[in-house]
Parts: C-alpha cells; structure tokens; sequence
C-alpha cells in the first residue's frame, strides 16, 4: 500500500494540533503451544514468549514514533483465552499463569497483557469456573494483567448462570483494590470480538494465526476539530465531512501497523478505528455531540447524533481499510471523558440514558462508577440488561462497572492516570433480585437463525 506525501503531512498536521495517536498496538500471541503437563516448564515457555516478542514490540513502535512524530500511547500484548490453556493444571493453575504473564509483561515494558478470561456464552467447563473464582485474587494481585469474559451471543444467547457470579465477583474484586481500581481491568462482553486490540477486553482468537498485530487509533480531537468548523451545514453535509476525517485517521493507523507488523514479520491483524476518548481537554467524544448541537451529553437527541456520528466513522474507515475489525465503534467511557463526566455531574446522564445511548455504539456501559453498596444481584442485572441488547441486535456490547468501596451517589472517585475520574452514579433502588436468580439460559434470539 503506498502512501503520499500529501496523506503522510496531513497526519502530521493532525498529530500537531488535534491530539491525533495510536492508542494501542496490540500484538496477539497464541500460547496453546505452550501447554505442558508440568506447570513449572509451562510457565516458563509463556513468560520467555511474552518477553522476547513483548520487548521486540516496544523497540519497533519506538522506532517507528520516532520516524514520523505520531505518538503510540500503549503497547499491549493479549493471549488464548487462559481458561482454555489451563484445561488440564491443578486449580491453582489460572492464577500462577496470571502472575507469570504480569512478570513478563513488566519485565517486557509492556502497559497491559489482556486474555486472562474465558468464552462461557453457552455454558461452563471446571476450568471456565476456576478461572472466573480466580478473578478477585487476580485483579487485587497483579498490575498489567486485563481480564475479560464472554458470557452471550447472538447464536448462543446468554449464560445467566455466569451473570450470577459475576454480581459477587465484581464486589469481591472491589473490595480487595483502592477504589474498586480492580474493576477497571475487567470487562464483560456479548459477541466478544476475536481481534480487539484495547482493553480490557482484548484476547487472542482461536480462528486467529500464531501472531497477529491489531492496532487501535485515537481520533476525537481530530472528528471534533472538523465539526467545530462546520456548525452550519445540515446533518448530511456533517456526516459527509466526518466519513472524510475518519478516512484520514484510518489511513494513518494502518500506516503504522502495516509497518510495525513487517519490522515484527507477524501478520497485520485490523485498524480498530473506535473513537476512543481521553481525559485531555478536546479530546471527548461527548464533546463532539455538544458541538454537534446537544446543549449536554445525555439531553434528548443525543443518541440520534451518537449514531450519526458512529455512521459516518464506520463508512470512512471501511472506505480506507479492507481491515477494519475489533470494535470499531464510539467509545463512551464515564471517567476517562471529561465531557461524559461533566453531564453525569450535572445531572444530564443517567445509567438509563448510557444504556440508550449503547444501543447505537460500541462497548456498553464502561468505566461507570456505581455506589458500594448496590446489591450483587443488581450488578448482575445491569449486566444482563447491557449485553441483552447485543444478544439481540447482534452487536457487540460490554460492561466495566466500578461498585467503589465506601462511596455513595454524587460522590467523586479519582482512578488517576487515563482512567480518569467521575462521579458515582445513581442505581435504581428497586430489586431485580428474584428475576436474575431464576439461572439457566436466555434462549438465543430468532435472528440468530441465518442458515
């Protein structure tokens, strides 16, 4: 693929003046090959392969920030789903490879290590369970390891049995970590892509090749800085102009993954092209629907300009790679963008109103704060109310809640660094309780049946 020098300036300009990065090179490893009936020798095979291509990771993209000045914020590393290499261990197994890849990972000066989870949409094997029972020990214990489970489908439908435990797992990991910070590197999916490269959910594919380098790009700054310069045109004119920008952004993250993958010699994965928020000033997604004349995120119409919005990024990233893949949505995380953090502190966006707004972008509820004390069964049921419109609109979606120790609705939490801060949001205080603990399985949906 040959790029211009006219393509190469405009990134450049992009980098400059509208807070243009790769967010994350994500470099998925296949670790089956690694299994050995002796632990120690298993062990021992997974961390020298996370260091030696870890490390590999972090000399090439450093390389490559230097040759064309755009910055790459996160290199990542994500691997088989743990619970299906660990099959035949002791039970102790899940959380001993944990500790190995967050050695490896630091050891490697990689920023996280993604993986540590299981695909139980249609049920639970015993090492599917150990896994998920090692969650709260994990995510107290280790610093960079990102852990993730699928618990639905759209073929599938959806293992209640599995949101039942994770209500009490998430007040467990929350009670172990500063803040509930714990919760943070813990999110669950329905239709779970096998090519996300952010986390924390990214994992390595079964149907993917050994290695397989995927890379997620950062352009609010850049879609924002081209609406605020067009607040006249109709909605056509606008979605027009921001389907041009993200073909730009897309161009420049594949730029740098083609690249980056052949100085690797793996395989170029996908372009991730989500507009993913940050907690610098101009760089919120929330931002660009205010601009795009919501008085404040969450007021009505915000859902019909999120999905204009997410329209017109997914038509000029599809015209600018024929590999685009992960999410490949509009992230709206409650602390890490400081324009969603504004409306929930000023009473403009509810958990409800979040819900809505995910049945039009990708991800779901994620890094939204909630008080303490909300009941396990009623985390369960956000749960299942959030992947249940991916269930049955056959779209991914994902929940990261922080149940935060101690605080309450209004309070304020600070979870520092790019997971930024927020306000805790307030939880309907009426019981789910009987619903969540029937058990058993949603049934798939009719749409599933496409044959």
């Amino acid at each position: 693929m040959e790029y211009s020098l006219e393509e190469v300036m405009e990134t450049v300009k992009m980098t400059l003046y509208d807070n243009f990065d790769i967010r994350t090179v994500t470099l998925g490893i296949n670790l089956k090959d690694c299994i050995n009936p002796d632990l120690g020798i298993f062990k021992s095979k997974v961390y020298e392969r996370v260091t030696d291509y870890g490390k590999r990771l972090v000399t090439e993209a450093g390389k490559l920030e230097d040759k064309y000045g755009i910055p790459i914020i996160n290199k990542r590393i994500s691997v088989t789903p743990v619970s299906l290499i660990t099959e035949s261990c002791a039970d102790d197994a899940p959380l001993e490879l944990a500790v190995t890849l967050d050695k490896a990972a630091r050891d490697a000066g990689i920023d996280f290590i993604g993986g540590y989870g299981a695909l139980v949409q249609k049920g639970m094997t015993k090492a599917d369970e150990q896994l998920i029972n090692s969650l709260p020990d994990v995510l107290s214990s280790t610093e960079r390891v990102c852990a993730f489970l699928n618990v639905g489908s759209t073929v599938s439908g959806m293992n209640m049995d599995a949101v039942i435990k994770l209500g009490t797992v998430i007040k467990d990991i929350a009670g172990r970590t500063d803040n509930g910070l714990g919760c943070t590197k813990f999110a669950v999916f329905s239709n779970a892509p096998e090519d996300n490269p952010f986390m924390a959910g990214a994992f390595h594919g079964i149907g993917e090749p050994d290695f397989s380098l995927n890379i997620g790009i950062s352009g609010p700054g850049v879609v924002r800085g081209v609406v605020e310069k067009n607040t006249k045109c109709d909605l056509t004119g606008l979605s027009e102009i921001v389907k041009r920008t993200a073909f730009k952004i897309t161009r420049a993250g594949e730029l740098i993954g083609r690249e980056l993958a052949a100085n690797l010699n793996v395989p170029f994965g996908i372009v991730d092209i989500s507009l993913a928020s940050t907690t610098k000033v101009g760089d919120s997604v929330a931002g660009i629907v205010e601009l795009m004349g919501i008085e404040r995120m969450g007021a009505p119409g915000s859902t019909a300009a999120l999905a204009l919005l997410i329209d017109a990024v997914k038509k000029g990233g599809a015209m600018a790679s024929g590999n685009v893949g992960g999410l490949s949505g509009t992230f709206i995380p409650v602390s890490e963008d400081s324009g969603m953090n504004r409306a929930v502190r000023e009473g403009a966006l509810s958990i409800e109103k979040l819900e809505a707004l995910t049945a039009v972008c990708s991800v779901g509820l994620d890094m939204i704060a909630i008080p303490g004390d909300t009941p396990s069964e009623t985390i369960s049921a956000i749960i299942a109310d959030e992947l249940s419109i991916g269930v049955v609109n056959g779209k991914t979606t994902g929940v990261r809640l922080i149940p935060v120790p101690g605080k309450k609705a209004g309070d304020y939490v600070n979870f520092g660094g790019l997971l930024g801060e927020t306000y805790i949001m307030e939880i309907s205080r009426f019981s789910s309780r009987d619903f969540i603990l029937r058990g058993g399985r949603m049934p798939s949906p009719v749409t599933s049946m496409r044959n």
